[in-house]
């Protein structure tokens, strides 16, 4: 009973009523240290008191938990050493890290934990020790893994065309070899040490991935733009397609350039992940994420109808006509094709001056120009903009969050000898078996000197401003020419006590 009033308390809008009751029930606490104390026991989510109050983003509660378990070491004027109890912040040994549950709510709040003592100072220590050297690694290392896959498929198994041609239109002269014929010489055995370690990097990514996915769930993992979501679909696909090609090159099966070329563009795009290990391009990725996956996902619904409409009609309008002197829309899907270029503005509207031309075509392409070109593109290009605004105003605050679920990510992934666990035991201080966080705070005289001449300065303009209002409810009949001296008088007032402020702060200094 008393740990579930302490998850309630959590939850509470009135926040300092309710720390005050938080500490009154764990005061008739009989186990306050082990495994048998009320703020270590989870709720039905395996959330403990702490751990909600993160990701509920109740700050106020997360700082008071935070003062009871810090241990002051020493202090010195103004420098002061405290100890953080790192238990369930520190992500090393714990499968539900609470840092991994701040980035992943969707709830801005909880990310405004990730600026707090000791947290801010746990992700920057741990990101610049260990997480920032090991991402940049892991960046170049797959850099130069798609620079050898790109290279295998620029140089891949052809030979020349034999048969005759079956079209007038049909423009191929080069197919793909067959399993036998495609490892004769040695750039062929060269080509095939690349595509070995293609092949062993997508089967490494799929044994890094699957494990995350059955873990956290697919909903949860997929669908976090802050934990790379997006990036993770990106990344799964793409070495999907490059098992699909290799099954394809061993049956000589025709056809292989259709998961290859897929496989190129999503490499090389998840590129873009690791934008998220420098400030200046982190927030940027999100901004992408959140376009493609909002704003243009909504807008390609209204996109097909409109080139659906349109290209039905440019096709039948030049099914009659003799294709060879127009052949942008020779066949249905070439209308489609074209529709959709003309569309995004990529080619000019499709013209034969030698030969008449429809009169409906010119009618069709007035009104296509007019909606896709003059209205739907506006509507894009202005969504986007607000989807920029939006995202700008947190960009600072989504970097800190993608730091923090790369970092919980490389600590999950790579072994424990190359990443130790960050902090101090407490075994040397005589605090048991816990760890902590050392962190120097540097309380400045001068700040709290300032800060009560503020208060001073505020009270006095406070004070002013009510006898200025009840001056005014008395003289309210008065005609508004009498009430100009009771208005200077409150100005010359205000004048006079922020003359009497900076007196009190040339004393001070």
């Amino acid at each position: 009973i008393g740990n579930t009033v302490l998850h309630i308390l959590v939850l509470q809008p009135n926040k300092t009523f309710a720390c005050h009751i938080y500490s009154l029930i764990l005061s008739y606490d009989r186990n306050k240290e082990g495994p048998g104390s009320l703020e270590l026991i989870p709720n039905n989510e395996g959330l403990t008191p702490f751990k909600l109050a993160g990701v509920e983003g109740n700050t106020v509660m997360f700082q008071y938990l935070m003062q009871k378990r810090k241990h002051n070491l020493w202090s010195f004027g103004p420098l002061t050493t405290v100890l953080y109890d790192l238990t369930e912040i520190d992500s090393w040994a714990d499968d539900q890290s609470f840092l991994e549950l701040i980035v992943s709510t969707k709830k801005r709040e909880a990310r405004q934990i990730l600026d707090l003592t000791p947290v801010k100072e746990l992700v920057s220590l741990k990101w610049n020790m260990y997480g920032r050297p090991y991402f940049c690694f892991l960046a170049l290392f797959y850099i130069l893994y798609m620079v050898c896959f790109t290279m295998c498929c620029v140089y891949r198994p052809l030979k020349p065309r034999t048969g005759n041609k079956t079209s007038s239109r049909d423009n191929t002269i080069y197919v793909q070899k067959m399993l036998q014929e495609s490892y004769m010489t040695y750039e062929d055995e060269l080509r095939l040490v690349g595509e070995l370690i293609t092949v062993i990097g997508a089967v490494v990514i799929l044994i890094l991935e699957i494990p995350d996915i059955l873990r956290v769930g697919a909903a949860k993992y997929f669908g976090q733009t802050i934990l790379g979501g997006p990036f993770h679909i990106i990344v799964i696909t793409y070495a999907c397609m490059i098992l699909v090609t290799m099954v394809m090159r061993l049956t000589s099966t025709t056809g292989e350039v259709v998961p290859m070329s897929f496989a190129l563009v999503l490499g090389w795009c998840n590129v873009m992940y690791f934008a998220r290990g420098f400030q200046m391009l982190g927030p940027f990725t999100i901004m992408i994420q959140k376009m493609i996956f909002g704003d243009l996902m909504r807008f390609c619904w209204l996109m097909a109808v409109v080139i659906l409409g349109f290209a039905s009609a440019f096709y039948i309008i030049f099914q009659t006509e003799n294709p060879e002197n127009l052949g942008q829309f020779y066949n249905y899907p070439m209308s489609l094709f074209t529709t959709f270029e003309l569309f995004l503005t990529i080619i000019d509207g499709p013209a034969n001056y030698d030969v008449d031309l429809p009169f409906m075509y010119s009618v069709v392409y007035f009104a296509f120009a007019i909606i896709a070109t003059l209205l739907m593109l506006n509507l894009l290009i202005a969504m986007m903009g607000d989807t920029h605004w939006r995202v700008a105003h947190e960009r600072d605050e989504l970097w800190r969050a993608q730091v923090v679920a790369t970092t919980v990510m490389l600590e999950r992934k790579l072994p424990r000898c190359l990443w130790p666990r960050s902090g101090i035991c407490g075994r040397e201080y005589g605090l048991g078996d816990r760890w902590y966080l050392r962190v120097e705070d540097r309380v400045d005289p001068n700040k709290h000197k300032l800060m009560r001449c503020t208060e001073a300065f505020k009270a006095q303009d406070r004070d002013n401003y009510d006898k200025g209002l009840e001056k005014l409810e008395i003289n309210r009949d008065i005609l508004y020419k009498k009430e100009l001296p009771a208005l200077s008088l409150s100005r010359s007032t205000s004048r006079t006590s922020s003359h009497r402020g900076w007196e009190i702060l040339r004393r001070n200094t």
